[in-house]
């Protein structure tokens, strides 16, 4: 099997750009963290195609097992305290940049790409919004 470099660099890209993103806001899940997520769906996703051959039902439950596994990641980005929830968007935000990952292993790079930019748009261009709306509260 040679190494399949395109992926892995999409998803390194890809996963750096929302990384960047929560880094710049100072948020716990950052530019190395959001790479890393990216990078590792992307490589086992690359696994499942090579093993799995022709068969939809092993690749399916390979990308179900790793959605399943970066739901623990994202639980453990939130914080509960007297009564409210924190880390939500961070927790989304590691869910979706792992399905970018497994977009790229699996060569669908127009998904990728549109993913990130729609979530870009919406931690940028709704940030204000909802800051605003925090204030009505």
């Amino acid at each position: 099997m040679e190494i399949e470099i395109v992926p892995l660099l999409a998803s390194m890209a890809l996963g750096g750009l929302i990384g960047l993103e929560r880094r710049l806001h100072r948020k716990p899940a950052g530019l190395r963290t959001n790479m890393m997520i990216c990078m590792a769906a992307t490589v086992f996703t690359l696994l499942c195609v090579h093993f799995a051959g022709d068969d939809a039902n092993a690749k399916a439950r390979v990308i179900q097992g790793i959605i399943s596994g970066v739901g623990f990641l994202g639980a453990g980005a939130l914080l509960h305290t007297q009564g409210n929830v924190h880390g939500l968007t961070t927790a989304a935000t590691i869910w979706l940049v792992t399905g970018v990952g497994v977009a790229c292993g699996l060569a669908r790079y127009q998904t990728a790409v549109v993913t990130t930019v729609l979530t870009l748009l919406i931690l940028w261009g709704l940030s204000p919004l909802d800051k605003k709306l925090k204030k009505t509260d």
